[in-house]
């Protein structure tokens, strides 16, 4: 099935070179921090994770949310998913993939990812974060794979592959459950030291995931002849809309808790965030805009007039997504790091080989999704007989 992915029209060719572009940019600059270490990034003494772990934690909840569309499709049997939940499942795949490269990066010298595998430490969560991560990358594949080629060949998907499948539903909440405790296992971080905060990551991961994968749904659509589905992707909306507003609801539960217990090392980060602390404020705009976004969003996914009508969904789609992004991809680093565990405000800002190194490593997964994503479409459309 791979030749499907070397077959197409000379715009997929020339969406696949810019992408090889923007992934040669990245991996020069990769080169150079390689040569000179993490010293041409932002991070510091005090924000030792940055941008990098900031875009891995994102996009381990998109990751994820892959569990949306395979949950009810065959634990449910809603045969409506059968549609998109390869899909599901191949974004699943690539957003692993740049996990594990935003990991790769922020290693500084990638001989220490081997560290792990000949030192294992099963008392350390970045051990079992390893684990979930490559497991489910794993998973997603084998599963996504032989469930496709069975379709493609018009037979049943072999009965091996019902217990990996059963086995990848509760992997896709353990993946960010994981990911969550790395950061509130971290005594000296008020800001993360939450019981809530893997159920935020989850909530976060429902809400973007499917929101995401509705704005491939409709590109698919567009500028293939296989469409995934009104009613799959109106199910998928109602999906987003109820984890937005749990997300935005557990933030507010941890405003209050902050607040109310007049703790000023918890107070301070969200503080800093949403006001500036100490004459600092490099987040405060970027902050306020993501519980716009989220605000406008749900408004747009709650009323059904305005979630039916795929114009204003596309929009509460991106507003979702941008949102969420912020809030995890920017906020909850930085928000943990600044101010520091004596009240010291070291802002941090990504540099520019840092976000080009990042940018390289998005265009890397976009690469990845395209060619999966040909893939599926093409044996869908060869199945239905489109021509």
């Amino acid at each position: 099935m791979l030749e499907k992915a070397l077959k197409g029209s000379k715009q997929y060719y020339g969406w696949i070179a810019a992408l090889l572009a923007v992934v040669g940019v990245g991996f020069v600059c990769y080169l150079w921090q390689f040569q000179f270490g993490l010293g041409i990034t932002g991070m510091s003494r005090d924000v030792s994770w940055g941008f990098y772990i900031a875009q891995f934690t994102f996009l381990v909840g998109v990751a994820a949310s892959a569990v949306m569309v395979v949950l009810p499709y065959y634990l449910h049997n809603y045969k409506a998913f059968g549609r998109i939940t390869i899909l599901g499942e191949f974004l699943a795949v690539a957003s692993v993939t740049m996990c594990i490269l935003f990991i790769f990066v922020d290693l500084g010298q990638p001989t220490r990812v081997f560290n792990v595998l000949l030192h294992p430490t099963p008392n350390s969560v970045l051990f079992w974060d390893m684990i979930v991560l490559n497991g489910y990358l794993f998973l997603n594949i084998i599963i996504g794979w032989n469930v496709l080629e069975a379709e493609r060949n018009n037979v049943a998907p072999p009965s091996w592959l019902k217990p990996l499948i059963y086995l990848s539903i509760p992997w896709a909440v353990s993946i960010h459950t994981v990911t969550a405790f790395l950061y509130c296992g971290l005594p000296g971080r008020g800001f993360w030291l939450t019981a809530i905060l893997a159920p935020r990551f989850l909530s976060s991961a429902f809400a973007a995931g499917p929101a995401f994968l509705i704005l491939l749904c409709m590109l698919v659509r567009k500028l293939t002849k296989f469409d995934p589905g009104k009613e799959q992707i109106q199910s998928l909306a109602k999906v987003v809309a109820y984890a937005i507003c749990i997300n935005v609801f557990f933030f507010l539960c941890e405003v209050f808790v902050v607040f109310y217990s007049r703790i000023p090392e918890h107070m301070d980060h969200l503080v800093y965030l949403f006001a500036g602390l100490h004459g600092h404020g490099a987040l405060v705009p970027w902050m306020w805009a993501s519980m716009i976004l989220m605000g406008i969003s749900i408004i747009l996914l709650v009323n059904p007039k305005t979630r039916k009508n795929e114009t204003t969904l596309i929009a509460a789609c991106i507003t979702v997504f941008i949102g969420t992004w912020i809030d995890k991809g920017l906020g909850m680093i930085s928000g943990g790091f600044v101010p520091n565990p004596l009240h010291h405000v070291n802002e941090y800002v990504p540099t520019i080989p840092e976000l080009a190194i990042s940018i390289g490593v998005w265009a890397t997964g976009f690469l990845v999704l395209t060619a999966l994503f040909k893939i599926a479409v093409s044996i869908k459309e060869e199945v239905s007989g489109v021509s």
